[in-house]
């Protein structure tokens, strides 16, 4: 599968696949409708958009929700060890340079600070399943690239995730009981600490 939004690097995936074919492997390729011939590059367009006042209103709209909230709750199913794609692609538009984060010359190049933020969600797996020795493999794996890569980069100070996990194979009670350990986490989320986001 090619994908790229720049033709450069799409003519060099190519290329890479042209020598796969006279090295005899077999191969599937397609590309889609996934690029666009004239190189845009969309980090570098949405940030000429935010630095000219001239994204879209509901882009400002989604901006003006971040700038006012004290914490941002993402909920979502977790799919493929990530989130969907519409909340990746809300992240993409809404979470720009400019807005979120400047590019880096060092750590704390996030914008959003003095924000909370964490990831609640549900899993299609146990949790014996999310850990070391599980099928899925340790679930603060699974989460680091969303909760450092992206959170905390812009800024977030994130707390623990709130995790259900399988629910859609818990019997009655248990559903229950996950809503309810949610709800009393919830009367005192203002006290949590963030936890830091570094791989054990």
């Amino acid at each position: 599968m090619l994908d790229h939004s720049n033709s450069q690097h799409v003519r060099l995936h190519r290329e890479t696949v042209e020598i796969y074919k006279h090295k005899d492997f077999c191969h599937i390729f397609s590309t889609g409708e996934l690029y666009n011939p004239e190189q845009l590059n969309y980090g570098v367009e949405a940030f000429e958009a935010y630095k000219n006042g001239c994204l879209s209103e509901d882009l400002k709209e989604e901006h003006r929700k971040v700038t006012e909230a004290e914490l941002v709750i993402f909920q979502f199913p977790l799919y493929w060890y990530s989130m969907p794609a519409i909340l990746k692609g809300w992240m993409d538009r809404v979470l720009v340079q400019g807005f979120a984060f400047n590019i880096p010359k060092g750590s704390g190049s996030g914008l959003l600070k003095n924000k909370k933020a964490l990831l609640s969600f549900t899993t299609g797996g146990n949790q014996a399943m999310y850990t070391k020795e599980g099928i899925s493999g340790d679930i603060s794996y699974v989460l680091w690239p969303m909760q450092f890569g992206i959170l905390q980069f812009c800024g977030f100070d994130v707390l623990a995730p709130q995790i259900c996990f399988a629910p859609e194979y818990a019997p009655l009670e248990e559903r229950r009981q996950m809503l309810t350990s949610w709800e009393k986490r919830l009367k005192t989320i203002w006290e949590e600490k963030p936890i830091p986001c570094i791989l054990a």
